[in-house]
C-alpha cells in the first residue's frame, strides 16, 4: 500500500507540474514561424540561379575562342544581343531599363569568366579544352534559352528590385548561389548581379 500510495503522489506531482508548465504538449506549436518567401523572393532567387546556369555556359564560349583569333570582346554582338532582350522585354512587357541593365551585366560577367579561364589555360596547357563547341549552333541556343527565362525573372522579381529591400534580397540569393561555384564563377556571379536593384550604383 506504501508504494501504490508514493506512485499516486508522483503522478499527482508530474500533473501540477504539467499543469503549471512544465510539460509541453506533442500538438504545441512555436508562436511564431519563419515566413514564407514571397513570389519575388523566389523570382529573385531563380535570378540568380539562371545568372549562375549562364555563367556556366561562359566557359564554353570560352572553349570556343580558345586557340582562336576570335576576341572575347565583340561589341557587335553584345548590341545584338541588348537590342534583342529590349524587344522581348517590350513584349512581355517588362521594365526594358532594368533588361538592359541586367543583361549587360551578364554580358560582362561572362567576359570576366572567359579572361579568367583564358588565363588558366594559358598558365596550365594542360587543363586547357581539347574540343571547340559550336558557337552558333550549341552556345548560343543555350544562352537564348536562359535569355527568356531571365527576362521572366526580371518581370516576377520586379516588386523586390524596386523596392528598399533590395540589396539584401539580392545578397541571399547570391550567396546560397554561390555555394556550388568555383572563385572564378562566384566573381562572375558578384558580378551579373551587380546591378539588379533599380538605382544600383
Amino acid at each position: 500500500m506504501q508504494i501504490v500510495r508514493s506512485l499516486r503522489v508522483a503522478s499527482m506531482m508530474l500533473s501540477l507540474a504539467a499543469c503549471a508548465g512544465g510539460g509541453v504538449s506533442a500538438q504545441q506549436k512555436p508562436a511564431t514561424e519563419p515566413a514564407a518567401p514571397s513570389p519575388a523572393d523566389k523570382a529573385v532567387a531563380s535570378l540568380a540561379s539562371l545568372a549562375s546556369e549562364r555563367l556556366g555556359v561562359a566557359d564554353r564560349v570560352a572553349a570556343s575562342k580558345w586557340g582562336t583569333d576570335k576576341p572575347i570582346d565583340d561589341p557587335p554582338r553584345e548590341k545584338q544581343v541588348l537590342d534583342d532582350m529590349a524587344k522581348r522585354a517590350s513584349e512581355m512587357g517588362v521594365d526594358s531599363e532594368a533588361v538592359q541593365r541586367i543583361f549587360r551585366d551578364q554580358i560582362e560577367a561572362n567576359k570576366l569568366v572567359q579572361r579568367g579561364l583564358h588565363q588558366q589555360w594559358a598558365a596550365a596547357p594542360a587543363t586547357a579544352p581539347t574540343t571547340r563547341p559550336d558557337l552558333a549552333k550549341e552556345v548560343r541556343p543555350a544562352l537564348d534559352r536562359i535569355g527568356g527565362d531571365l527576362l521572366t525573372a526580371i518581370r516576377d522579381a520586379q516588386p523586390v528590385l524596386t523596392s528598399p529591400q533590395c540589396a539584401a534580397s539580392v545578397e541571399r540569393a547570391r550567396a546560397q548561389t554561390a555555394t556550388s561555384l568555383d572563385e572564378l564563377h562566384r566573381q562572375g556571379l558578384e558580378r551579373a548581379l551587380q546591378h539588379a536593384c533599380n538605382g544600383a550604383p
